[in-house]
């Protein structure tokens, strides 16, 4: 199964869900992120706090959905609600359902503030795949009705 991480420019969040969703994943399950309009390079605080995280970044890259190499079974859209961020709707007969985490990338403060916003995002995404990872997985991808229902329970979580 494919699990797509969708926001606007792939640079933070959804490259933190995709990295992290794959370190945690069982064998069958696999991440992808992609943007609507790319920034073309992930933001450095990701990669630091992936590493930081003992989370391989190796591989990932800033990505247009239109560049993706299979076609996902899952979306889940990561866009927050603050300054009327508009997340893209991916087209496609997939499952999908919005976890809307801020975001980092738009925190202007200090240093320690600033790294705050990235641990609170990756936090929020993190907390929702393990919750995602506990369902009952093998039962669930033969069920979208009820996968629906889950993965909509679980947007609403916060660590």
């Amino acid at each position: 199964m494919n699990v797509l991480f969708l926001c606007t420019g792939n640079s933070c969040r959804s490259v933190l869900g995709e990295a992290t969703f794959n370190h945690l994943a069982p064998e069958g399950w696999r991440a992808l992120s992609a943007g609507s309009k790319p920034t073309g390079k992930i933001h450095p605080r990701s990669l630091a706090l992936l590493e930081r995280e003992g989370i391989s970044t190796e591989g990932y890259f800033s990505k247009s959905w239109n560049d993706l190499p299979v076609t996902p079974d899952i979306v889940l859209s990561v866009c927050g609600n603050a300054a009327n961020e508009t997340c893209p709707a991916y087209l496609g007969p997939v499952l999908r359902s919005h976890w809307g985490v801020e975001d980092p990338a738009h925190v202007q403060g200090s240093e320690a503030e600033i790294d705050a916003a990235f641990m609170t995002a990756y936090g929020i995404l993190r907390y929702r795949i393990e919750q995602f990872l506990a369902l009952p997985l093998e039962e669930l991808k033969n069920n979208r009705e009820q996968l629906k229902i889950e993965l909509d329970r679980i947007s609403t979580l916060l660590p």
